[in-house]
C-alpha cells in the first residue's frame, strides 16, 4: 500500500470529482481512498501503485488530471524545482514566480512551447512533466529566471538547449 499527501485545496478537486479517481482506478486497477485526515492511500499491485502514486503527486503539484496521466506512459517523467531553495522570503518567491509566468501567461506558455514540456507552478515549486529532453530545456529557462536572468536570456538558453538536443538526436 502507497500513502500520500497533497495540499488540502488539491484533494478537495478530487473529492469532488470522484469519477476523476474512479477512471484512475480503473486504468490502474487499484483502489484509492482518500481518508479523514487528508491522505490518499493507494491498495494494488505494486507497479500501479507506484503509477497512481506519481499521478497523484503530479496533480497536487497543480497539473491537471489529463497532464498527470502523461506519466503512465513510460516516456515521460516528473521533476521539480523547489524556489525556497534560491529564495530566502516570501516576497522573493512571490517576484520569482510572476516572472516565471509572465505578463498574461506568455512566459510560462513560451517555455511550454519550445520545450513541449507540461509546467506548473504551485505554492513553492514548479514541476515538470515531459521527456527527458524536454524537461532538460524547460528547466534551463526556468533555472535562469529564478537565478535573476532576463527572459531573453532565459529564452536563449532554453532553445539552445533544444537545437542540442534535436542535434543530439541525428547524430
Amino acid at each position: 500500500m502507497q500513502e500520500l499527501y497533497i495540499p488540502m485545496e488539491r484533494l478537495a478537486i478530487l473529492k469532488e470529482r470522484t469519477n476523476m479517481l474512479a477512471g484512475l482506478e480503473k486504468s490502474l486497477r487499484c483502489k484509492i481512498n482518500i481518508d479523514i485526515h487528508g491522505g490518499i492511500g493507494i491498495e494494488g499491485e505494486a507497479f500501479e501503485e507506484y503509477l497512481a502514486r506519481n499521478v497523484l503527486y503530479a496533480f497536487g503539484r497543480g497539473f491537471d488530471i489529463k497532464s498527470a496521466e502523461l506519466l503512465l506512459d513510460e516516456n515521460y517523467y516528473f521533476s521539480h524545482i523547489n524556489i525556497t531553495d534560491y529564495a530566502n522570503s516570501k516576497n522573493r518567491i512571490k517576484i520569482i514566480k510572476a516572472r516565471l509566468i509572465g505578463s498574461e501567461g506568455r512566459a510560462k506558455k513560451y517555455i511550454e512551447t519550445v520545450s513541449s514540456a507540461k509546467v506548473s507552478i504551485y505554492g513553492d515549486t514548479v514541476s515538470f512533466i515531459g521527456s527527458m529532453e524536454q524537461i532538460k530545456e524547460a528547466t534551463a529557462a526556468v533555472k535562469t529566471i529564478i537565478e535573476g536572468g532576463s527572459h531573453k536570456l532565459a529564452y536563449r538558453r532554453m532553445e539552445a538547449t533544444h537545437r542540442k538536443n534535436k542535434t543530439d538526436i541525428f547524430a
